[in-house]
């Protein structure tokens, strides 16, 4: 028996004291939850702009469970599928483990201290008190879900089920199962495994069966072999999941199973081809993605996990790297589900800590603990392309037996998985050369070539983080090299996208980032004057470096994006603030255009205005209120931008398209009139997952005709009646003071969102948005209760 243990914890706030115990009444909660989220920020946080100014603190979360009689005989299991950190488990006040690492999972056997027809106290103390510890916001306390595990003594060990495909054809592949049983018993057992693949109709594509004969007190590593005749292989486009059903069967009964989703395909790396998926070249479109979901902070609610993949992949994406630990398991999910390549990735640093208090301190104790809990957790999802020791490494130029540990770790993960390649993400080395023009190279010779040469040896594929410029020359001076870029501006798209179609041993780009995340506060924003800080000042509270803002919106790099990618149909029209036309403005790396979509700009009339317009056709055209500015070249030769200075006027502002001198497309954006109302869009009107499903809502202010009212930022009350509660509200903007909780929200540019949770009973759940001057907006959105 396995079910979700998420229901009704208390959570006490400051944690326990092992003396005195908790010293306040606490609060019920549901898991996931992240404690700094409900935080108010503070300028003088110990964690600073990394963590988005939050607190961070201590917490303990204690729940109570009856255990009948009839589990006598039993093992009794707690999983925890993540815990922000320093964790600290109790059962009936006895401490049964600690993990301190804040993005494995992990399990915990209560067996020992079991009361049997009683109830018997779970306690979590959690301490996120030692900022800094991340160099990005990360959330505090049982922030995934934790289930409930009861077995029998003779089982499958957990995350025992280890799938591979070592035939793969669309005619015939074979699958092979490795499992692992165990025997809790002091006398031997035989035991029947039974794996049975089920196609997605639910029926039985091939079966196979072993006796087995496990030791007492031990256990048995069974291999079998699965004939599958005609074969839907998965892919990026067919994202096909056959089921795999393992069993273990004494006296004609199944007492333990587990069901596995299997993904048939496969994978191969090399310098000439690149890499391929089934055979057929792949370029991987990638993006980076923090842990975070945003307005949730990091809570890993399944739909929140899964919208974020949603989001990447219906914009042309096809690959998502990890950054930089591994995700939550419905993550996971969702990219075998939706068909995204994965980059799974470990650590952020080694024993050379990047902050004083981070896993640098824990690293020599802990990593061959957590590097297998990520391996055997994860290693069945067909999603996953590569496994990543480690991001931007200190250790990379050799310091700190930095050449020994690469090949420890690549020599580790090859040991639970060898189908897929290691690669880990390193960036240029402060005070250390990379350039390699004539010049450079004469002068100084290869620095970061020699210094880095043995640490990348044990890897499969090199990432490159910000080494554009090295892909050409080290492509010809290691010509075995597969590198990947596994982080790059996205100022810097065209380029780099350039760069990955002309050299085949290149085999992607990941953009940092593809979605907007909370902390490294303000990494990504522009500024006019003198610079102050690399990080943004309080309350810069969001990267701003996104292709995706904090709400999933979609931001001006994205459209820019679809240009270079050839997924753009229509001009887009980016407007600069006229605010600081004239003036120098800087940014960093990673920032993009004081840009917005809009022809709203009161207070501007008269005024001098630069437009730019990303247009992948070969002509484009800017009317404004019927007149030409002027039509000018566009397309790949330009870089797919075009830039015009108009003065602004209230009306319309037009960009048509021209290929072959023919009208393809055209954009327009126009002046909104008067706000008349509010506008309330769900992503979905039907909750059917049971309680946790969540449903986004989209929130705008519009005029008479349906335009977004743009400079409108009233304050907007939300209020939910029915079997659902308002989980989070939010907006935009980077550098807001509000909570992502409580029951209200300025707009932004005109939005905002209200993030609705399904109770998990049946009925109408309606979602009401109030905003002074404007009449109340309504929606309705159908929980279908619970699935449990």
């Amino acid at each position: 028996m396995r079910k979700r243990l998420d229901k009704k914890w208390r959570f006490y706030p400051g944690g326990e004291s092992p003396f005195f115990g908790v010293n306040n009444e606490g609060m019920e909660v549901n898991l996931p939850h992240d404690f700094s989220i409900i935080q108010k920020r503070n300028p003088d946080s110990k964690g600073g702009a990394a963590n988005a100014f939050f607190p961070g603190g201590l917490g303990c979360y204690k729940k109570s469970i009856y255990i009948p009689e009839d589990w006598k005989g039993k093992d009794v299991l707690l999983e925890f599928e993540g815990i922000y950190m320093n964790a600290e488990i109790r059962f009936n006040k006895q401490l049964v483990a600690r993990h301190i690492y804040g993005y494995t999972g992990f399990f915990v056997n209560l067996t020992p201290c079991v009361r049997y027809n009683a109830e018997n106290e779970i306690s979590v103390n959690v301490n996120n008190d030692t900022l800094p510890n991340s160099r990005w916001y990360s959330g505090s306390g049982i922030y995934r879900h934790v289930w409930l595990e009861v077995r029998d003594p003779v089982h499958i060990a957990p995350w025992g089920v280890y799938v591979t495909t070592p035939v793969v054809s669309p005619l015939h592949s074979v699958v092979q199962t490795e499992t692992t049983l165990e025997n809790g018993l002091s006398q031997k057992v035989t035991v029947t495994l039974r794996s049975r693949l089920i196609d997605k109709s639910g029926a039985q594509v091939t079966s196979t069966e072993n006796r087995i004969d496990l030791p007492a007190n031990g256990k048995s590593e069974v291999k079998q072999l699965l004939d599958v005749g005609h074969t839907h292989l998965w892919s990026v486009d067919n994202p096909y999941l056959y089921i795999l059903k393992s069993e273990i069967i004494q006296n004609n009964a199944v007492i333990d199973e587990k069901l596995t989703s299997v993904g048939i395909r496969t994978l191969s790396f090399d310098a000439k081809q690149g890499f391929r998926l089934n055979g057929k070249i792949v370029k991987l479109k990638g993006a980076c993605v923090h842990h975070d979901c945003g307005l949730l902070g990091s809570a890993a609610y399944d739909r929140a996990e899964e919208r974020k993949v949603e989001l990447l992949k219906a914009n042309g994406f096809n690959a998502i790297r990890c950054a930089h630990n591994p995700p939550s398991p419905a993550f996971l999910d969702a990219c075998d589900r939706l068909g995204i390549l994965v980059i799974d990735e470990a650590f952020d640093c080694w024993r050379e800590a990047k902050n004083p208090n981070d896993y640098g301190v824990f690293f020599d104790m802990c990593w061959e603990n957590d590097l297998s809990s990520m391996l055997l957790r994860d290693r069945n999802h067909p999603c996953i392309i590569m496994w990543s020791t480690g991001n931007e490494i200190l250790e990379r130029d050799g310091r700190s037996d930095g050449y020994r540990l690469a090949k420890d770790l690549a020599d580790f993960v090859r040991l639970f998985d060898k189908t897929r390649a290691v690669t880990n993400a390193l960036c240029p080395i402060p005070g250390i050369n990379d350039k390699v023009d004539q010049e450079s190279l004469v002068h100084n010779g290869d620095q970061w070539g020699e210094l880095t040469e043995k640490f990348i040896e044990p890897l499969d594929v090199a990432g490159y983080n910000y080494l554009r410029h090295r892909y050409e020359y080290d492509g010809e001076k290691y010509p075995n090299r597969i590198i990947c870029g596994t982080e790059s501006y996205p100022s810097q798209v065209f380029e780099n996208w350039e760069q990955v179609q002309k050299n085949p041993h290149v085999i992607g780009d990941f953009v940092w980032t593809g979605i907007d995340y909370l902390g490294e506060s303000g990494i990504g924003r522009v500024w006019y004057g003198e610079r102050k800080s690399y990080l943004g000042e309080y309350p810069w509270h969001t990267a701003f470096c996104g292709d995706f803002d904090i709400c999933g919106f979609k931001r001006p790099q994205s459209y820019y994006r679809d240009c270079v990618w050839g997924i753009s149909k229509a001009p887009y029209i980016a407007v600069y603030n006229p605010e600081h036309y004239g003036q120098s403005v800087g940014g960093t790396p990673w920032s993009w255009s004081d840009v917005v979509s809009s022809w709203d700009w009161p207070g501007f009339e008269g005024k001098p205005v630069a437009v730019e317009v990303y247009c992948v056709d070969d002509e484009v055209e800017l009317f404004l209120n019927g007149k030409s500015l002027g039509r000018k070249a566009a397309g790949k030769e330009n870089k797919y931008k075009v830039l015009y200075e108009t003065v602004y006027e209230k009306g319309e502002l037009v960009a048509v398209g021209y290929a072959d001198g023919n009208i393809t497309a055209k954009t327009v954006l126009k002046t909104a009139k008067n706000p008349v109302g509010i506008r309330l869009t769900p992503d979905r009107e039907i909750l059917d997952r049971g309680e946790g499903d969540l449903s986004y809502v989209t929130v705008e202010i519009v005029d008479e005709d349906g335009n977004i009212a743009v400079t409108d930022e009233r304050d907007i009350f939300f209020a939910v009646c029915g079997p659902g509660s308002l989980l989070a509200v939010g907006n935009s903007n980077p550098v807001s003071e509000e909570m992502y909780v409580g029951n209200h929200r300025r707009a932004y540019r005109g939005r905002a969102m209200a993030v609705v949770r399904s109770e998990g009973f049946p009925g109408e759940i309606t979602l009401e948005a109030m905003a002074d001057g404007l009449p109340v907006a309504t929606v309705s959105i159908y929980s279908a209760g619970s699935f449990e």
